[in-house]
């Protein structure tokens, strides 16, 4: 069972550092369909996963100068402002319409994204006047282009609520915000696809960190699922930010959508079988 939770982990890795979403998407049901194990075992091992991940790629993304870490410290505090909400809110709203708001969000995203699936880098970009007080730009150099990059973020506001929306729906329904926190840099701020994906993997590991006491407590990360995983996601992250580097932005937007869908037609088949 070892050497299988380890090649899971290192799937999970690679796409994790690739599409900016932790690679819980990958361990949970990998966990609990092919080796049957307990739910609470697999959320555990997808915080080790996650921690790992993030860990594994940060490195490299920020001596790339692909992680904005002012965008994503201040993000971040949204993120955590709409758990806090989502977890104090949990008790009162039906779980039916979460999936089914989220899932429709989730396929609303999608094709957002599809318009945007040939666009290699964001370009001109309206001025925000907060964006250039916040100092929310950058650049990097992209290996794939062959160029260095500048960007300026926009739309920090509605990206700013995407955020919390985010936050809330990964404290109500116990699920991964990744998704929401690239969408909300790539679609809203306009940011180019890796400088988002890069910023989400950090983010993401920020949030597990958080909350990863609280399972280790409660026995949740055993380990001998703690092990693979752990080792798994961190040579996996080191492949996915290499391969990163050399894939282009419309290539990883290709990667991402998919995913988008898997989870938002999910989402919405839970609100159907949800009383």
């Amino acid at each position: 069972m070892f050497f299988v939770i380890f090649l899971v982990s290192v799937a999970a890795g690679i796409g994790g550092a690739i599409l900016g979403l932790g690679g819980g998407i990958i361990i949970v049901p990998a966990l609990t369909l092919l080796l049957n194990l307990p739910i609470r075992f697999a959320i555990g091992a997808s915080i080790v996963a996650v921690i790992a991940g993030s860990s594994g790629a940060a490195a490299a993304y920020l001596r790339d100068r692909m992680t904005n870490l002012r965008i994503g410290l201040a993000l971040e505090v949204m993120t955590t402002t709409g758990a806090l909400t989502g977890a104090f809110v949990a008790g009162y709203v039906s779980p039916h319409w979460l999936y089914l708001i989220f899932g429709l969000l989730l396929g609303y995203s999608a094709v957002a994204l599809l318009g945007r699936l040939k666009l290699e880098l964001p370009g001109e970009v309206p001025y925000d006047p907060l964006a250039a007080r916040l100092r929310f730009s950058g650049d990097y150099y992209d290996q794939a282009l062959g160029q260095r990059v500048d960007y300026m973020a926009t739309g920090v506001i509605p990206g700013a609520v995407m955020m919390y929306l985010a936050g809330i729906f990964s404290g109500l329904l116990g699920i991964g915000s990744g998704l929401f926190k690239v969408m909300a840099m790539d679609v809203a701020m306009r940011l180019p696809m890796k400088v988002s994906t890069s910023t989400s993997n950090f983010m993401v590991g920020v949030t597990a960190a958080a909350s990863a006491s609280v399972y280790f407590a409660r026995g949740d990360i055993p380990a001998p699922i703690a092990a693979p995983v752990a080792l798994g996601v961190l040579g996996g992250a080191w492949f996915g930010t290499n391969i990163m580097g050399h894939l282009r932005n419309t290539t990883i937007r290709k990667l991402f959508i998919p995913i988008l869908v898997v989870v938002a037609v999910s989402m919405i088949a839970k609100a159907i079988r949800s009383p």
